[in-house]
């Protein structure tokens, strides 16, 4: 997929209408949009209203997480539209009885069987990282302390779980206040500082950026196997004074630089960098 707007991306020269979802920090995806692209049907409408029927009548999960949106048609009059998330645009490929849905299918199954693998050996998944930021165009020093800052990550969410905070939504409040704490921004924030949607805020720091974040979630590990806190409002309180104490680092770098450690820059920044850096005289 081609990104032309944040309303339309160009799929094999067709366009998919979408819209960004600021608050849940989802696109959302016009489904008769993708139904013409995977079927080639002259009346995709009524090949989604044929398929959703059938998935209602069994009963599908798919069916309820359906949407509707306000979207711009062909004769530019906003209407009511089905929409779908990513995650549940993948689904839907697989219920698509057609040859265009099979590679879709096909790399869902091969992603599958990848992250099979890495729960039984780890090592796998440091490497496809790894290769992976490679061809995005990141330095490999970049990637190594991006690495080190997953296993850092890794650690701090262990220790939570330990202090009996298990949620995905209590994981995202707790980085809030570690992030703000240290970068006076929740995540939110610092990902619109960076022009950011649904992108990895780590994948578009800066090295100094990096290593203040990941100080501040070690720190919060060690404070918090000190003081064994108990439920989400006493972890909150140590996610603070973990962030606090890459803030002081922080304060006392920019004192001698003379200039803020946040930077707007994000990932097409870090590779451009990297591409210039390795330039042939």
């Amino acid at each position: 997929m081609i990104k032309k707007d944040n309303k339309i991306i160009l799929f094999n020269n067709k366009q998919v209408r979408r819209h960004w979802d600021e608050e849940k920090e989802l696109w959302y995806f016009s489904v008769v949009d993708i139904i013409e692209i995977l079927t080639d049907s002259p009346r995709p409408r009524k090949y989604w209203h044929a398929l959703k029927t059938r998935l209602i009548e069994e009963g599908s999960e798919l069916s309820q997480k359906l949407g509707q949106l306000k979207l711009f048609a062909s004769d530019g009059k906003k209407y009511l539209t089905d929409v779908l998330d990513t995650e549940n645009i993948l689904r839907l490929v697989q219920s698509v009885p057609s040859p265009k849905a099979e590679p879709f299918k096909l790399w869902l199954a091969k992603v599958g069987y990848e992250r099979i693998e890495e729960t039984e050996d780890p090592e796998l998944s440091i490497n496809r990282a790894m290769q992976a930021y490679l061809r995005k165009g990141y330095s490999k020093a970049w990637i190594n302390q991006r690495l080190k800052s997953i296993e850092i990550r890794k650690e701090l969410t262990d220790e939570w779980q330990e202090r009996g905070v298990n949620k995905r939504t209590d994981f995202a409040i707790l980085t809030d206040e570690i992030t703000r704490a240290w970068s006076d921004k929740s995540v939110k924030e610092y990902k619109k500082f960076k022009n950011l949607k649904k992108q990895n805020l780590r994948d578009n720091m800066t090295n100094l950026e990096l290593v203040l974040n990941m100080l501040a979630e070690a720190s919060t590990t060690e404070i918090s196997k000190k003081h064994k806190p108990k439920g989400l409002p006493a972890n909150k309180k140590i996610a603070k004074r973990g962030g606090g104490v890459a803030k002081k680092a922080r304060n006392e770098i920019e004192k001698d630089i003379g200039e803020s450690i946040i930077s707007n820059k994000n990932s097409k920044y870090l590779q451009t960098k990297t591409k210039r850096n390795f330039k042939k005289p």
